[in-house]
């Protein structure tokens, strides 16, 4: 058996298993669901244009220029009786004058409210709540599945030496072929996850009309965050790979894995807690750990000068060779020590 068939073997295996694992299915269908929650809620909560009904005729054309629905009624008492009805939000009386049943209809107050004219230079056609959810989305996805996936990666491998089956495994196939084939299954579940994500995303928001500048901003986003996405994980996963082979139970994965972990969750919080344009978020958008959370946020918002991925897709491209061979190193030096616990520079002397 050659090396590209084992590496092979392995990954189908891999995959077999995991689909079916209920745990995997079921995590899969709670972020669709997440997903299709997020996009159709608002729309339903929205429920529509505003109606009002108009005793007032100088409020028409500015209420209808707001996108609210306007009735036109002959009195004050049919307005008034319309909205003690439940048949529309609110009405407007000559002054104008604003009622509302219980609670102060704000969305007619401001529509009809002279305010200053504002100018803006460089207007954005994103609402600020998705300008906020979105880059927020973007650094979530990629933790919780990085940080999922690694974790599942750790203890195969350590459920493997703990049952001594690993002895088997590698008398049949080379160990590094064994370390390819965990790493290229877990890299290609994780991105047909991730790609079906975005495509529910992508249509959901164009089935319930969601703002054409939202969808503008979120497909190039989408499209680069794949490239960063695929290449973060493998920069990760070999070192899942390599930390949960320190380990020869499961009870020390919480302590083998700690470097791993940290890999993970010090640049999410960072790139969650910077601001999105300040001089930090573009520096944690070249550094290979935190680029594949920090550079499709930069780009949802639209202040990046078309190099800028490119180059910091090379520097992660780069990193993650290197971290492939170092993880590689210490899974082949430490996978065939079973019976006790094994120190980082040990597996890289052993092997």
């Amino acid at each position: 058996m050659s090396t590209l068939d084992a590496v092979k073997l392995v990954a189908a295996r891999e995959i077999r298993v995991k689909l079916r694992d209920k745990a995997f299915l079921y995590g899969t269908l709670i972020f669709l669901l997440i997903v299709i929650a997020s996009i159709v809620l608002p729309a339903l909560i929205n429920g529509g244009p505003t109606k009002v009904a108009v005793a007032d005729p100088a409020s028409v054309s500015v209420l209808q220029q707001h996108g609210m629905e306007v009735r036109t009624v002959p009195d004050t008492a049919t307005a008034e009786q319309l909205v003690r009805d439940g048949e529309v939000d609110a009405a407007v009386l000559p002054g104008p004058v604003v009622i509302g049943l219980d609670e102060e209809p704000d969305q007619v107050v401001r529509a009809l409210s002279v305010e200053p004219q504002v100018k803006l230079l460089e207007p954005s056609e994103v609402e600020e709540v998705a300008r906020v959810l979105v880059p927020l989305a973007f650094a979530m996805l990629f933790f919780f599945t990085s940080f999922s996936f690694g974790m599942q990666i750790a203890q195969s491998v350590v459920e493997e030496k703990q049952t001594r089956i690993v002895e088997i495994l590698v008398s049949s196939v080379p160990i590094r072929a064994l370390l390819a084939g965990k790493v290229a299954a877990l890299t290609l579940l994780a991105f047909a996850q991730v790609a079906l994500l975005a495509v529910v995303a992508v249509v959901g928001m164009s089935v319930t009309e969601a703002a054409p500048g939202l969808l503008n901003a979120v497909v190039p986003a989408i499209g680069w965050f794949v490239p960063f996405f695929v290449l973060g994980f493998v920069m990760l996963a070999s070192l899942w790979a390599g930390v949960g082979a320190l380990a020869s139970r499961q009870e020390e994965l919480a302590s083998t894995t700690m470097p791993a972990q940290m890999l993970v969750l010090i640049p999410f919080f960072l790139a969650v807690s910077v601001p999105k344009d300040g001089v930090a978020m573009t520096v944690l958008s070249y550094v290979p750990f935190s680029s594949p959370l920090a550079m499709p946020i930069r780009l949802f918002h639209g202040d990046v000068a078309l190099w800028e991925p490119v180059v910091a897709l090379l520097i992660l491209a780069v990193t993650a060779v290197a971290l492939l061979a170092v993880g590689a190193r210490i899974y082949s030096g430490s996978l065939l020590r079973t019976q006790v616990k094994t120190s980082f520079l040990a597996a890289l002397r052993k092997a």
